[in-house]
């Protein structure tokens, strides 16, 4: 007679479970599953009797529940399952009136929609948690966040977009906020002190100081009321809609644009990357060079400086933020526009990158992109007019 298998016992390691990358199901003992899907994720799963029936239950991800974690959670539901109890049953109830910070997240936004003009604030809203947030720690109880959470949220992304960053730690303090008021939490909120692990922002040199995405179509409304002349609001308003950078747009020459095709093509000579670059024009930005046309004293700039032939300084746009007080810069409404795209579109990241003219850094990458996406690129700046305009 063959003697019957023995179950394995403890037969994960944390090893053992770092190795592992094919898809299945790998046994520890006393029902308790480690699950690998397709995509790699990895979440636990107990398998147990209830009432004569056999159940599958999942414990969650590995990423929030350690092995040591899972066991212990294994043993406790298969006793329960044993003294005639519902496991499942069990842990819903004990989650009544608690929700994950995905669900807190949805709610504290609901809450606050009404108290918006549209909706873009909340898409915003939303999807800035659902990029940077709710894959770290939108799964776990709402009254179990700590700073360490935050802080693993936050990390990734404080020094290469500090403004994003920020905004989102402030979005994840008013959901914890709202989980106290409602009952949910008690005691301090983790985000007060995140601060003490993270880098100072100033500290990054190299980057400039951007506008918030959210506040550019208010910048734009205002910018006719700024002090200065017609052919600086002009070029101002068109280098945010094209998402160029200043010395572009002050050089820019008639020759460059095609109307028929709304298409504004700036030389290599006069590029970052030294290759001749496509611009998709929308209606908006037409209009503005059309105005400027209609104010032209025949030079060959589309936006002249004082003295006939010659460009405006390349400190115009700084020289008019000064007078407003702002602290940002003309070439932060490139950062701007890129962090709009990643949080507010569904653009591909190399559409989004290729509208700003920057250079592919992968060579194998770059040996095989001989497009540059203009068909797609054409869609991304019309939203993006849309949008800064205030149409959206």
């Amino acid at each position: 007679m063959e003697a019957r298998r023995k179950h394995p016992q403890k037969a994960l390691t944390q090893v053992r479970i770092n190795s592992l990358s094919k898809p299945g199901r790998y046994g520890d003992g006393n029902g308790l599953y480690l699950v690998v899907d397709e995509s790699g994720a990895k979440r636990w799963v107990l398998r147990t009797v209830v009432h004569g029936k056999r159940r599958d239950m999942g414990l969650g991800s590995l990423r929030l529940v350690p092995l040591a974690e899972a066991r212990i959670k294994a043993v406790e539901y298969r006793k329960l399952a044993r003294d005639g109890g519902d496991p499942v049953a069990a842990r819903r109830s004990a989650k009544v009136g608690v929700p994950s910070f995905t669900d807190a997240a949805r709610t504290a936004l609901e809450q606050r929609r009404p108290g918006w003009k549209d909706g873009k604030s909340a898409s915003q809203w939303l999807n800035s948690l659902s990029n940077y947030v709710f894959p770290v720690m939108g799964d776990k109880r709402v009254d179990r966040i700590e700073t360490s959470d935050v802080l693993r949220a936050l990390s990734p992304i404080w020094l290469s977009k500090p403004e994003t960053a920020r905004r989102i730690r402030q979005r994840i303090a008013i959901v914890l906020d709202w989980a106290k008021a409602a009952g949910h939490r008690s005691g301090d909120n983790p985000v007060e002190g995140v601060g003490k692990g993270l880098p100072r922002q100033n500290e990054r040199r190299g980057h400039f100081n951007a506008i918030p995405y959210a506040d550019v179509p208010e910048f734009v409304r205002k910018l006719p009321e700024f002090p200065t002349n017609d052919f600086a609001r002009l070029a101002f308003e068109f280098l945010i809609l094209t998402a160029a950078r200043t010395n572009e747009v002050l050089r820019a020459e008639w020759s460059e644009v095609d109307f028929e095709r709304s298409v504004w093509t700036i030389p290599g000579a006069r590029m970052k990357v030294g290759r001749d670059h496509r611009v998709p024009l929308a209606a908006r930005s037409v209009s503005l060079l059309q105005s400027a046309r209609e104010k032209t004293d025949g030079s060959q700039l589309i936006f002249p400086g004082r003295t006939t032939g010659t460009p405006m300084s390349n400190m115009v746009f700084l020289m008019m933020l000064r007078r407003i007080g702002a602290s940002f810069t003309a070439h932060g409404f490139r950062s701007a526009f890129r962090d709009w795209a990643a949080e507010c579109t569904n653009f591909p990241r190399e559409v989004c990158e290729m509208a700003l003219a920057h250079s592919i850094k992968d060579k194998t990458e770059a040996a095989y992109r001989r497009g540059d996406l203009f068909v797609k690129r054409v869609e991304l700046m019309r939203a993006w007019a849309d949008y800064a305009g205030g149409h959206t």
